[in-house]
């Protein structure tokens, strides 16, 4: 899960926020693997097997857990302001403003820009894995890192609904079954409900241009709609699943972490390509980490 998590991102570089699927499609050709970006990129400080600055910031996370032996929002703030003091890569607005926040006083409680981006909820594989034993302990931390940096209602709402759904799924739960189980419980008549039925109603229809309608965007509103549409059209097929995610272009890394958390929690390791996670350039110290977080889980479990 953690790894298909960033294998998602990863994958994603290349080709990352590039709108125009012909010019995805002419440069790259059927996007396989993992690759360098382009030097006229957001990402032209990075290379093949390196994260965006979304998947930058899931690694702050889950060093935070492994060192903290559970989610510790006041040692995720201290290390996430860290990994932008000289960072080498993009900073986008949410990033921006949340620093902004955190240089005025507020504390990661109140820390949160406005931002609608998906991505704010798109980092909590690392949170699933160490709070897999307790969903209450779940919930609470994906809703609090994501609102440390989206303090946005349904940005907030969208990572306890993917929490939910991915412990469902670790349970043993039908992807798409549990989505509509975890829609009924708990997001009736909420604009979650009416983005999972897009998504849905979308599975038999060709995934480029399905994204392209629902919308390429980082926003909630259409990132999350096209999340469901990737995991409901390729439920037993997370290669397939990240592939079409980066050649509808937009905002892929965003999608590809969700749809990779998901798919990688029901799939398990065997479904993510061996030459994705060979080529993560940090790829010894997930494992390393995931490691930690196992060990300290079953010391909680004693």
């Amino acid at each position: 899960m953690v790894m298909a998590s960033f294998a998602g991102d990863s994958l994603a570089l290349g080709a990352h926020w590039i709108y125009d699927t012909r010019q995805i499609a002419a440069e790259f050709g059927r996007i396989e693997g993992l690759l360098d970006p382009d030097p006229n990129s957001y990402h032209a400080t990075k290379r093949r097997g390196e994260f965006t600055h979304y998947g930058d910031q899931m690694m702050v996370l889950l060093e935070s857990l492994a060192a903290s032996k559970r989610f510790d929002l006041s040692d995720f703030s201290k290390r996430w302001r860290s990994l932008f003091k000289g960072y080498n890569g993009y900073l986008d607005k949410a990033t921006k403003a949340t620093l902004a926040n955190f240089d005025s006083g507020a504390d990661p409680t109140v820390s949160g820009s406005s931002s609608t981006d998906l991505a704010g909820a798109g980092r909590i594989a690392p949170l699933i894995y160490a709070s897999r034993n307790d969903l209450e302990e779940l919930v609470e931390s994906a809703r609090a890192q994501t609102k440390m940096t989206h303090n946005n209602p349904l940005v907030i709402e969208s990572a306890e609904f993917f929490a939910r759904v991915v412990w469902k799924v670790l349970e043993g739960g039908f992807p798409v079954s549990v989505i509509r189980e975890v829609v009924g419980e708990r997001f009736k008549n909420t604009p979650i409900a009416e983005w999972v039925s897009d998504g849905l109603d979308s599975v038999n229809r060709e995934s480029v241009q399905t994204i392209g309608h629902l919308g390429q965007t980082c926003h909630a509103a259409q990132a999350f709609p096209s999340v469901i549409h990737l995991i409901a059209k390729y439920e037993n097929n997370l290669k397939d699943a990240l592939i079409e995610n980066v050649m509808a272009g937009g905002d892929s890394a965003a999608r590809g972490m969700l749809v990779g958390t998901v798919l990688g929690a029901w799939l398990g390791p065997e479904s993510i390509p061996a030459e994705w996670i060979a080529g993560l350039v940090e790829v010894q110290k997930i494992e390393s980490l995931i490691g930690e977080i196992q060990e300290s889980c079953k010391a909680r479990s004693v």
